[in-house]
Order: structure tokens, then sequence, then C-alpha cells
């Protein structure tokens, strides 16, 4: 953790509504003057699409048949602790892009399924913000928990969670329902063991949870509303939580544990702004003390 360059996590598995949080982040940087750099969980993947595709091959050969995006051999953790360390200590460090598309790939002139070029951090940025899969893990090898002064989970229950990866591979990424399903059940096993994990790292966990029936994620022919969802709202530390605030600002809601909220789906974004401006103010009025 650093006083003067505060670093801020948000991790959350691939369908799990990171990018709706970390549009709700931008809000609040926005609003409240805060330079934010920001970076992807994607860009610290180890290999490029066909080099991925090469590497499941001679896995799926060698009997590793969990091997995905979600293990941690699939990744450079390294490299990301390395950025991690680096901003807390300097506010200095590098990213790249991972090129998803041929949007991206007019972007950024990379084609889809390459990284660009490492290029450093802009001066003068108050935070850093990360987004992706592997903000908190804590391993033998890594402990990128440990710098992040501010982590976010983001974990909709899984039925939901397979239904908007399901609809959102398909609609943007072009990809079958079979081929989506595929690709959560060989990623169960690195789930379990080197994402969920990182849960009870977490300051926060922001957990939607469907009203409807989800029994059946794979024949589901639309996305559950805000409006058909309730939210648990976990805090790992309730203290200067002022729980009464929350429950009279947003209509709804009520406290389940003594460190738990819940709330209407569609109070989500309301709930985030309440929560987590006050956070961001304190992290970067200290940064700026410091």
């Amino acid at each position: 953790m650093s006083k003067k360059h505060p670093i801020i996590s948000v991790t959350g598995s691939s369908g799990a509504g990171t990018s709706t949080v970390k549009y709700t982040f931008d809000q609040i940087f926005r609003r409240e003057g805060v330079t934010a750099v920001s970076i992807e969980g994607d860009a610290f993947h180890r290999f490029n699409r066909a080099d991925m595709k090469v590497e499941l091959e001679k896995r799926y050969a060698e009997g590793d048949q969990p091997f995905s995006h979600f293990s941690y051999e699939a990744n450079e953790l390294s490299e990301l602790e390395r950025v991690f360390r680096e901003f807390g200590q300097t506010g200095k460090g590098r990213t790249r892009h991972y090129v998803h598309d041929d949007a991206e790939a007019a972007r950024h002139g990379v084609p889809p399924g390459h990284f660009t070029d490492w290029a450093p951090f802009e001066d003068g940025a108050d935070v850093l913000f990360y987004e992706g899969l592997h903000g908190a893990v804590v391993n033998a090898e890594v402990n990128l928990a440990q710098y992040a002064d501010l982590k976010i989970g983001v974990v909709p229950v899984v039925n939901l969670e397979w239904i908007q990866k399901i609809h959102r591979d398909r609609s943007q990424r072009g990809y079958t329902t079979e081929a989506v399903t595929d690709v959560i059940l060989r990623r169960m096993h690195a789930y379990v063991h080197c994402i969920m994990p990182q849960f009870t790292e977490t300051d926060i966990n922001f957990q939607r949870v469907p009203v409807v029936d989800t029994s059946n994620p794979f024949i589901a022919r639309s996305i559950p509303t805000p409006d058909e969802s309730l939210v648990v709202i976990r805090f790992r530390n309730p203290r200067g939580i002022d729980f009464p605030y929350l429950t009279a600002m947003i209509h709804g809601s009520w406290m389940s544990r003594a460190n738990s909220i819940v709330i209407p789906g569609n109070k989500l974004d309301l709930a985030m702004q309440l929560i987590l401006t006050p956070l961001i103010e304190r992290l970067v009025r200290d940064a700026r003390k410091a």
C-alpha cells in the first residue's frame, strides 16, 4: 500500500460486470477531479491469441485440461506485481493493450489477438486503477493484494455470471453458445483455485443475485435486468461504514449481516457513488498530503 501513490484494484472474472464498475469509477474520477491511469488485466496475459491456442493444444496433449486465461501461469503476474510496486513507490509504471477485435485494431494499429507495445504511464496520475482477473492474487510467487489500497470484488452468482458471459461473447465476439460453454467448463478449476480466493482479500464485494429463474443459464434468452436483481454488498472491515445513512439513502435496502447491505439491483450505481466517493476522496487527499 502507498500513501503517496494509491492503487485501486477491481477484480472479477469474465462476464462478472467489472466494466460497469469501471464506468462508475470513471464518473467519480471525472467529477472529483482525480487523474487516474488505468490498466487492464488482459494486458498482462502471457500469450497472444495464436500463441494461446498453441499453448492450449500442448497442455491438452499433456493432460492439463483446466489450463485457461484464469490460470496463474497464463499471465505475467510477476510483471503486474512489479507495476503495482513501482507505481506505489514512484507513481510511474508501464502497460500495454490487448486488442480484442477490429474496432480496437483500428484504434491501436495492431491486429486483433495481439498486444500493443509496452508504454510508460503519463506523469501526474493521482491513482492507478486496475480492472481484470488477478488484481488481488496472493500465492507462493506474488502478493498483489498487499500493494492495492482499495480492492473491489465484482462477483455475481455463478449462473448469472455465465449468462452474462454467454450473451456478451455471442453478441460482441461472434462465438457460439457451445464454444462459450466449453470455455466456461474448462475454466472452472482455475475459477475455484485462482479467482475465488481473491474475494477474501477484497475490501468490498458487490455480488449481484437475480430474483428470476436462472437454473439453466445455457438456454437463457436474456440477461436478468437490474430490476430483476438484488445486490449484496459485503465490507471486509465494516468499521467506519455508516450503514444507517446508506439504508436511508438507498430506498429498499437493508442490512443482512453486520458487514453486509442488500440493495435493489437498479440502485447499484447510486450505492457505488455513495460508498466509493468518500473512500476515493480520502485516498487522494492523503496522497496529496504525503
